[in-house]
Parts: structure tokens; sequence; C-alpha cells
């Protein structure tokens, strides 16, 4: 059997307990040895994050230190230009090999939006790719990705350590919705976010003033 190794791109902006939970929630519902958060430096498809990325980076640390099976990786901070993920994974094989398998981590409403991602047709052939659905998913795919579902998808997950990529899982999460949008919001103004970020996480945020508005 295959080392599989799940990855969770994401601008973490800022990383919270939603993050969190589905690492942890994915990692063992596939059995994953580790999954690795993997922190964009220029996300080709948001807005710029409100604080740099090396803070980001920070604050990723901060959360998942002493968190077995979660791990950091910077490499798209390392790289110039926007962080596109088929440019990330062409990196991990060059450097796993082809036998590790690859488990891309998303949420429903990134997958819905694969068909926008740079040279997205070439993801499945590097990665797995597994869709963290929640009882509030979108439903209605782009006939594209109908296909590449009929063509790709499994419902057991022990298929992705079977073969280093090239097939779609559907994998159903408890749901518990913390938005980065009411988070940054809440920071801005002053108010309190203990318990929807962790304790180290919070703390280095007020710290170091990021995220907080003037005159809040």
């Amino acid at each position: 059997m295959n080392t599989l190794i799940a990855l969770l791109g994401g601008t973490f902006d800022p990383i919270h307990i939603g993050h969190l939970r589905a690492a942890l929630e994915a990692r063992a519902a596939l059995n994953a040895d580790v999954v690795r958060l993997l922190p964009n430096a220029d996300p080709p498809h948001r807005q710029t994050p409100k604080v740099s990325a090396r803070q980001r980076a920070e604050l990723c640390a901060a959360a998942i230190e002493g968190l077995p099976g979660l791990e950091l990786d910077l490499r798209e901070l390392a790289r110039q230009g926007p962080s596109y993920t088929v440019e990330t994974l062409r990196e991990l094989r060059a450097e796993l090999g082809g036998e590790v398998s690859l488990a891309l981590l998303m949420g429903a409403d990134a997958f819905v939006g694969l068909p926008t991602w740079h040279q997205w047709a070439r993801i499945p052939d590097l990665a797995h790719l597994v869709v963290l659905n929640r009882p509030d998913s979108p439903t209605h795919l782009p006939p594209v990705l109908e296909t590449e579902l009929a063509r790709r998808g499994t419902a057991e997950a022990s298929d992705l350590r079977r073969t280093p990529a090239g097939r779609i899982l559907r994998l159903e999460i408890p749901p518990l919705q913390i938005s980065a949008t009411e988070l940054r919001a809440k920071l801005a103004a002053g108010a309190e976010v203990r318990f929807l970020v962790p304790d180290a996480v919070r703390d280095r945020i007020l710290s170091e003033g990021w995220y907080r508005a003037r005159g809040a």
C-alpha cells in the first residue's frame, strides 16, 4: 500500500478551528499518513490576504504545534508569482516520486470552480481530489466535472492508497461553520474570538495587533 499524503491549501487568513477540524476529520477518514497545510502566498482566486504570507504561515505553525499528523509546507511562499496548485503538485511529485499517493483536499465550492483553475485538467493526474462536503454544499456541477466524476469517482477511501493519483472522492465531514471573513471583522472591531481560533493563534494576533482596524 502506498504512503498517502493529504494536502490542504488555502489563504488561512487567519487559520481557524474549522480548518483544523477539516484536516483532522479528513486524515482520519482517509487514514492518511499526514496532512500538509499549504498557505498560499499569492492566491489567484481570492482577494489579497489581510496580513502577509509570512505572518499567516506563523499563525499556521502556532495552530498545529503539538497536533500529530499535521505538518506545514511553505513551498508556495518561496515561489514567485501566483500560487498555482498544479505547480505545487508538480514540485511534490518531483520530490516524492511517482509512487506516493497524494490527495488534494478541497471544499465543495472550490471543486465547483475547479475548471477556472490554471491547467486544472492536469491536476487529477498529479493527485487524487477529495471533496469535503457539508450539508449546505452545492450539488450542481458543471458538465465537464460531471464527466470527470463519472470517470474518476470512487466511494471508497481505501482506493486512494492503491494508486498515486486520478480518483475523486466525496467525503462527508461534520459541519463547523466558521467564516474567516467574519473572523477578520471581529478582529478588526476588537471583538473576542476565543474558541473560534486556537489560543496560540489568538494570542499571537492580539499581541502583534494583526487584523486590528485603526481606532478599534
